[in-house]
């Protein structure tokens, strides 16, 4: 059984989620050993399978929760499954890149990592990246420390603890590659700020346990510190990344054809 965390509210997470930079697909294209090939591996609603297939032929994109995948973004050059990260149902030696956004620390490492191993072509690439809290204007991410601190910490799951550290704990068995500063930014409206907020899942913990929404608890004084509410205001998200290049061929693969 996978950790599900956000099955419940899909579309949800589909509306109200950060979208990642161009420039980052373009880096990951450019450090691939190819761009014939990349495993999106839990990919959720698909935001950045959509994204490498601009720049790769072909994206197997696979989350183990089937209410995210019906609400991934269809693309031509995308293909959805319903698989976990541990068992990927690809060839050997089949894909030049594999990346994992705000994923990677629900994994079995170990197992996962073995799936890496044997799914990447020799040379290949794993890209896996996340983020942490959020950005608006000193006013605003008082409120938001106060939401932390004072209502969900202690409901976000223990897994937590990795984009919290900015994946510097996070197991990686690989021989890293350096990569460039990455950041998300959007454009939102105090609305769209607390329907994101309203995405996570220690909100939704919090509320199962108590009763109440936190953030509906606090939306006077994220209104107060916002201001006119229908002005859009940047909202800054700082990405970290662990890259890393496998070489050699897998111990113990067979040529396993897709099944």
């Amino acid at each position: 059984m996978f950790k599900d965390h956000f099955s419940g509210h899909a579309a949800d997470y589909a509306s109200h989620r950060p979208t990642y930079p161009p420039e980052l697909f373009a880096f990951l294209a450019s450090v691939a050993p190819a761009r014939t090939f990349a495993w999106d591996c839990g990919t959720g609603n698909g935001q950045a399978a959509v994204m490498l297939a601009e720049h790769f032929d072909r994206v197997y994109a696979t989350d183990p929760s089937a209410e995210q995948v019906t609400q991934a973004e269809p693309h031509p050059k995308v293909e959805y499954a319903v698989a976990p990260a541990e068992k990927c149902p690809l060839p050997d030696r089949s894909a030049d890149i594999i990346t994992v956004a705000q994923a990677i620390h629900w994994f079995d490492f170990d197992r996962f990592y073995a799936e890496v191993r044997r799914v990447l072509r020799p040379g290949g690439v794993i890209a896996a990246w996340g983020y942490a809290f959020h950005r608006v204007n000193p006013a605003v991410d008082a409120v938001l420390m106060r939401l932390e601190n004072e209502f969900v910490g202690p409901y976000w799951p223990p897994e937590r603890k990795y984009p919290e550290a900015r994946y510097a704990t996070l197991p990686f068995p690989f021989a890293e590659v350096p990569a460039p500063p990455f950041a998300m930014s959007m454009s939102w409206t105090l609305a769209e700020t607390l329907g994101y907020l309203n995405t996570w899942s220690a909100t939704k913990r919090f509320i199962k346990e108590h009763g109440f929404n936190p953030v509906e608890r606090l939306t006077p004084e994220f209104a107060a510190a916002w201001g006119d509410p229908t002005e859009r205001r940047p909202v800054t998200w700082d990405l970290f990344m662990k890259l890393g290049r496998v070489s050699g061929s897998p111990e113990g693969t067979t040529g396993n054809s897709q099944g």
